[in-house]
């Protein structure tokens, strides 16, 4: 499992409102700009707005989502959301422990 954080998703109950107040925090227009997420490229670490969201919640990459579902599980973490693709072939999941939600993120094989 990786261990370097790659992705922060916040909530944006008003996209737009969050999106001008993101745009000018990190003086910069989102490289990904639809109706259902919002993302930002800050050096290496993406920055991402969802409409939908509850919390926070960072990512971690993997190469292998499964296995490392099975090894949070083994410390604890109950899932919250099953790995699913979420388009083009990139999955992700979520975990959650004592209140507090991680994702993964598996990127398609090339």
């Amino acid at each position: 499992m990786a261990n370097q954080v790659k992705l922060v998703v916040y909530p944006a109950k008003d996209l737009d409102k969050t999106k001008k107040y993101f745009s000018t925090f990190l003086g910069t227009e989102p490289y990904v700009d639809g109706d259902w997420y919002v993302g930002y490229k800050v050096g290496d670490l993406e920055l991402g707005l969802d409409p939908n969201g509850k919390a926070v919640i960072c990512y971690t990459d993997t190469d292998d989502i499964e296995a490392s579902v099975e090894t949070m599980k083994g410390v604890g973490g109950e899932v919250v959301m099953e790995p699913k693709n979420v388009g083009g072939g990139l999955m992700v999941a979520q975990l959650e422990l004592d209140g507090n939600v991680v994702g993964l993120r598996q990127h398609p094989k090339k």
